[in-house]
């Protein structure tokens, strides 16, 4: 075990502590996106139980990327918060952290003695973010579930795929990341600002099912306009129209079509030499929108990928390809925008992962350093409170 007494050296965030108890994915990237943008994140485990996430495979230099690529900039601490003198400890850190991130199922903490309550009659200043699958209260509120169960009770997944098949699963973790992560970085940031104004802090409940709705917003609004049920793949940004949808192309890849405007549309139509096609942006009927996608997708079988990505690139007619995985850390954009980056882990070696999204012009954000090693940093934070584990 090192003793380490790093810290971030900037970004926006610098001077927020944030005691991570999280696990697996959806709080774990959370707090990573705010360490990379300069919040101290301590990640806290159990030495007897740490993240399960941990013994995922793949592994590089006996460590899990899985593990690796959403615990970067983060310091990590062994505490058996179960025993008295662990909770001990981690009242002390309490004392001198802005806020607690836990991803348990509602009332585990406070079975344990640390929960909210607990930890505000210490510091009436410190913030608890509660990640959970269906939230603190209700009637799923104990139940287990993982991403597909909550895009389905949400329903995320029912409109997922098209009309001729069951729903699909998606590429991605939308609930864990867009309604966890994002939600618990949204969660952290407003309940700071809230105690600038009330000089005290409080609990916000993150429930994933409820954070992953607002996907809906344009969805629902349309049954909630027309009282009708919404078909997968009918929808006009989910497949119902011919003009913005997915294309295979000559060398069987795929490009994307998005001319959702008429001026988009129309100049496509004119430089393919299909004028006539601008009058399928007319409402048809579902027969002549499938019959009408199918001579769209015998026009893009006659050109390559790239041919088409460039005739779009030069013509601005929303046309971009379906990268692969493999395709990312070539794309000039990205590359420009620093969307992959590369680190080095003391046991993994080079390590490439997704970057920071977002952009600062004066407090610029960026990776501390990678994954920490389980417990790297105990001694160093336990010298900062003056404490010791026996």
């Amino acid at each position: 075990m090192q003793n380490l007494d790093r810290k971030p050296l900037q970004g926006p965030l610098q001077g927020i502590r944030i005691l991570d108890l999280t696990r697996l994915l959806p709080g774990p990237l959370g707090t990573m996106l705010m360490a990379d943008m300069g919040a101290e994140v301590i990640k806290i485990e159990d030495p007897k139980a740490p993240d399960y996430v941990r013994i995922f495979p793949p592994f590089v230099g006996g460590e899990s990327v899985n593990y690796l690529a959403y615990n970067r900039s983060k310091r990590s601490m062994f505490l058996d918060y179960k025993s008295e003198e662990g909770q001990k400890v981690f009242f002390e850190l309490v004392k001198t952290a802005d806020v607690v991130v836990e991803q348990f199922r509602p009332n585990f903490l406070d079975k344990l003695g640390i929960g909210y309550e607990a930890a505000k009659a210490i510091n009436p200043k410190i913030i608890y973010v509660s990640v959970t699958g269906y939230g603190q209260t209700g009637p799923y509120a104990h139940l287990a579930g993982h991403d597909l169960n909550y895009i389905s009770y949400a329903g995320v997944l029912g409109l997922t795929g098209d009309s001729q098949s069951a729903p699909i699963v998606p590429g991605v973790q939308l609930a864990d990341i867009a309604g966890g992560s994002y939600m618990s970085v949204i969660a952290t940031l407003s309940a700071l600002h809230a105690r600038t104004q009330t000089g005290v802090g409080q609990h916000v409940d993150v429930s994933m099912t409820d954070s992953v709705m607002p996907l809906l917003s344009v969805s629902y609004a349309v049954y909630s306009a027309t009282n009708q049920a919404q078909e997968r793949g009918t929808l006009s940004l989910s497949g119902g129209m011919p003009n913005y949808g997915v294309y295979e192309t000559k060398d069987k890849k795929y490009i994307a079509l998005g001319t959702l405007e008429p001026k988009f549309w129309g100049k496509f139509c004119d430089l393919v030499g299909k004028p006539d096609w601008k009058m399928f942006m007319v409402p048809q009927t579902p027969e002549q929108l499938l019959s009408f996608k199918n001579l769209i997708g015998e026009l893009f079988l006659e050109k390559t990928q790239i041919d088409w990505v460039e005739f779009g690139f030069k013509n601005d007619l929303l046309i971009s390809p379906v990268h692969g995985l493999e395709d990312l850390e070539n794309d000039p954009h990205l590359i420009d925008r620093q969307m992959i980056i590369e680190t080095e882990h003391p046991k993994a070696g080079k390590l490439k992962s997704i970057g920071i999204p977002l952009k600062f012009s004066m407090t610029q954000a960026k990776p501390s350093w990678a994954a920490p090693i389980l417990g790297e940093d105990t001694e160093a934070i336990l010298r900062e409170i003056g404490g010791e584990i026996n």
